[in-house]
């Protein structure tokens, strides 16, 4: 059975759709309407209890969260398309650290922004200027600390691209396009030299190309 994902026209499932092409794995896309509230429904929450997207499939294995959907495809295929994973045990723990990174530093100020700027009239609650500042300013103490770290290193995990830079992808480019605050990162020399990289590689047009809302 092929693999599927579920909400693929979502941020967070792109991380898993650039992982599985960068890969070659062969998969299959299934639609969640979030906005008729069919996460929320009985067979959905059956493969994701939280109602959240993504939930993958795998023939008789399911998994959720789209960091640990990456892992787990990254780790099944190691043997196929670039290992994103590192080549030895001090590679993967800096790729480890940097998607711990993602996850609870750079993206919680990032998520605040993506919310009240691109979804607050379409949620139906009203954007909070303050929390969009505060993020800001929270997210470009980050940025800083990457400007740092990325003119010493080509990427976060080291000369190779890994899954920690995939994790940036789907959020990043939301910051740079309706967000409106490409700023953020061009005005970082290395942070934006790493930017253009990564969203330059044909795993992550193809996806947007695909499906992007």
């Amino acid at each position: 059975m092929v693999l599927k994902v579920y909400g693929p026209h979502f941020a967070s499932p792109k991380r898993v759709l650039v992982t599985l092409i960068e890969k070659g794995v062969a998969f299959e896309t299934v639609p969640v309407d979030l906005m008729k509230g069919e996460h929320k429904q009985p067979d959905f929450l059956a493969l994701q209890p939280f109602g959240t997207v993504p939930a993958v499939v795998d023939g008789d294995y399911k998994i959720f969260e789209s960091r640990a959907v990456m892992r787990y495809i990254a780790e099944k295929y190691r043997s196929q398309g670039p290992d994103l994973l590192g080549k030895t045990v001090e590679d993967r723990g800096q790729v480890e650290q940097w998607l711990d990174v993602e996850a609870t530093t750079y993206h919680p100020p990032l998520l605040n922004l993506t919310l009240h700027i691109m979804f607050a009239s379409v949620m139906g609650f009203p954007a909070d200027e303050k929390l969009i500042k505060e993020s800001e300013e929270k997210l470009s103490a980050v940025l800083d600390v990457y400007e740092a770290h990325l003119s010493k290193s080509k990427y976060l995990a080291g000369d190779f691209v890994s899954l920690a830079d995939l994790a940036h992808l789907p959020f990043t480019d939301y910051l740079v396009g309706p967000i409106g605050k490409a700023y953020m990162i061009k005005d970082r020399k290395h942070v934006s030299a790493w930017w253009d990289d990564i969203s330059s590689r044909p795993a992550w047009k193809e996806t947007l190309e695909k499906y992007s809302l």
